[in-house]
């Protein structure tokens, strides 16, 4: 039998690789005769550029880039021929944000790109998701060399006093490249599905003060580009996507961008069985996160796709809707302090187990 093993992270205790690589050993503890393929996978927030690195090869660069509040923080840029890779959550991720969500800066992002594009690439693929910034890309655009008679690098609250803005340079600097925004998030920029309200609470807004700062993105956008603030993606990672979109670039949804890369439905046709995961499974999975994409392409190839999780947070009707045919909890089989303690290990018998049921 021959089983295609592609899931996302499982956020905090595994990256994609280790969790393909975990479900993989557990498999093979059960079926040790199938053949597995293992494609990790990411939809454009942490894991981007590993998972890419994989699939693509290619050179990983080493750069220093400045934080959600100004610290310097390490991260890469990924150079496969002309096409340059950079995530976001390695400049501004939630996990590096120190000090108030309101001042968090994605300026990091921006020095990636430029890094990118003085290393030659006419290509810059930018992986959205897992940051803890909520400036509009404010800080992105001025890193760039955009000018306002505000504070573009003060986080949301340096918006309060921007009243114009000058992109002319940040697009002179990056003319003849073209920039592309991975996001798995539909959202505008402002208002009730956008940046602040949407996404403002997991990255510590306060609730009392989402209005506030949604007033903040709305006068930033109003100053920019007001049209711009409104096509979906403009809320991805805080409103990076709307300071990227605003520079010209396309958006493409990063799950299918990264399946495009790994050839994944290539290899979902050449599969018995396609296994998926992520941390937990729940009904938002459907906004272009990587289960829902990995179901949609085994359905596409007329192959049964089935889910590990952390957590399933779902019924097997809304599953179905996922194109799921079962999906399995590893805290429901091991309990959440092992799940935790040891998360491969947990994985693997989470996955031998499925294979008692699946593998023929």
């Amino acid at each position: 039998m021959r089983v295609l093993i592609a899931p996302d992270k499982f956020a905090g205790t595994l990256t994609a690789v280790q969790a393909a690589e975990a479900i993989a050993a557990g498999w093979r503890r059960h079926a040790p005769d199938d053949e597995l393929d293992l494609a990790p996978m990411a939809d454009g927030g942490p894991g981007f550029v590993d998972v890419l690195h994989v699939a693509l090869g290619g050179r990983l660069d080493a750069v220093t880039v400045g934080g959600p509040h100004g610290t310097p923080v390490p991260a890469v840029v990924l150079r496969a021929g002309e096409t340059a890779y950079v995530e976001s959550a390695q400049a501004v991720g939630l996990h590096l944000v120190s000090g108030s969500p309101e001042t968090a800066s994605s300026r990091g992002v921006g020095e990636l790109v430029l890094a990118a594009v003085e290393g030659g690439a006419t290509t810059v693929v930018v992986g959205l998701g897992g940051s803890g910034t909520t400036d509009g890309g404010a800080g992105v655009l001025s890193a760039l060399g955009a000018v306002a008679d505000g504070d573009l690098d003060g986080g949301a609250a340096g918006l309060a006093s921007v009243t114009s803005v000058d992109l002319s340079a940040a697009r002179a600097r990056l003319e003849g490249v073209t920039l592309v925004a991975a996001s798995d998030v539909d959202s505008p920029l402002t208002g009730l599905f956008g940046a602040a309200k949407t996404f403002g609470p997991q990255k510590g807004i306060a609730e009392e003060r989402i209005a506030v700062v949604d007033g903040w993105l709305e006068g930033f956008a109003a100053a920019t580009d007001r049209r711009t603030s409104l096509e979906k993606g403009a809320g991805a990672a805080g409103g990076i996507g709307y300071a990227l979109l605003a520079l010209g670039a396309t958006r493409e949804p990063g799950i299918g961008l990264v399946a495009s890369a790994v050839a994944l439905a290539d290899r979902a046709r050449s599969a018995d069985l396609v296994v998926t995961g992520e941390g937990a499974f729940d009904f938002s999975s459907r906004a272009g996160k990587v289960p829902y994409g990995v179901a949609a392409i085994a359905s596409e190839a007329l192959r049964p796709c089935v889910a590990l999780a952390g957590q399933v947070l779902v019924g097997s009707r809304e599953m179905r809707a996922l194109g799921i045919e079962s999906a399995y909890s590893l805290v429901e089989l091991v309990g959440e302090e092992r799940a935790f303690a040891v998360p491969a290990d947990a994985l693997a018998d989470l996955a031998a187990r499925v294979a008692r049921t699946w593998s023929r």
